[in-house]
């Protein structure tokens, strides 16, 4: 059992995905995708999978108990959940995780849930964005998502030098197209910070709804819906087929 985990915020990044394996292979798994990334699955129910996309610094600078959101977005609803986590500034653009993302659909691992999230903001919310493909019929909560870093197409955002050398034009790459399978992606953003707004414009069709949120970047955004509980409580909505872009 995995209910109520912590890790301590005192260990080293290695000792801290150490002690994350061991979480992991007591409840599902824990994988590492290279030397950057890592996943970890806890098997809870197959009615809900939550598939969420964080950063190592992220969830070690924010998470009260040293875990993945998930873990606490999901245990005491009993819903599966699964998280990839990178430990760079690479936007998840890594054959390791297209391979790891093409066995998964080759398992028909999501056809095992009656419903699959996916979740991530900022970098991660392209992620989230661009492997929900492998799960058609998914939900997706975007916050700030870029579309692509491909510079050809958005040589308008420069706050992420380090991305130019980042592959965004093969598998994966373009993240509003890998929306097209989905069920319903839900994009929030503040219409005053002018990329954010540039790659929000950027996803479009009729199954995306796009929210304006006046609070600054990815991150400003995604700590108001931590500390409001919101992450929480519009998943849940969406499980019970009460969420719509009116609510």
């Amino acid at each position: 059992m995995v209910a109520g985990a912590t890790i301590s915020t005192d260990l080293s990044d290695t000792d801290w995905l150490d002690a994350l394996r061991g979480i992991g292979d007591k409840g599902g798994y824990f994988s590492s995708l290279g030397a950057s990334h890592a996943a970890v699955f806890i098997e809870q129910s197959h009615d809900v999978l939550f598939v969420s996309f964080e950063t190592l610094f992220s969830i070690r600078s924010v998470s009260d108990t040293g875990m993945p959101m998930a873990f606490d977005i999901c245990d005491r609803r009993g819903w599966s959940h699964l998280t990839l986590i990178a430990q760079t500034q690479d936007w998840f653009r890594d054959p390791k995780i297209w391979a790891y993302f093409d066995r998964l659909v080759d398992y028909g691992f999501f056809e095992d849930f009656d419903q699959v999230i996916f979740y991530g903001a900022g970098m991660c919310g392209y992620a989230a964005a661009a492997y929900s493909v492998t799960a058609p019929g998914a939900t997706a909560f975007l916050v700030a998502p870029q579309a692509t870093l491909d510079r050809g197409l958005t040589e308008w955002d420069t706050r992420f030098p380090t991305t130019r050398r980042l592959d965004f034009q093969s598998r994966y790459g373009y993240a509003p197209d890998m929306l097209e399978a989905a069920d319903a992606a839900y994009v929030i953003y503040d219409p005053d910070e002018a990329e954010d707004a540039m790659h929000a414009s950027l996803f479009r069709g009729p199954n995306i709804h796009p929210f304006r949120y006046r609070r600054g970047r990815a991150g400003a955004i995604e700590a108001d819906l931590r500390n409001m509980s919101l992450i929480s409580a519009i998943s849940e909505s969406a499980v019970n087929g009460a969420l719509t872009p009116a609510r």
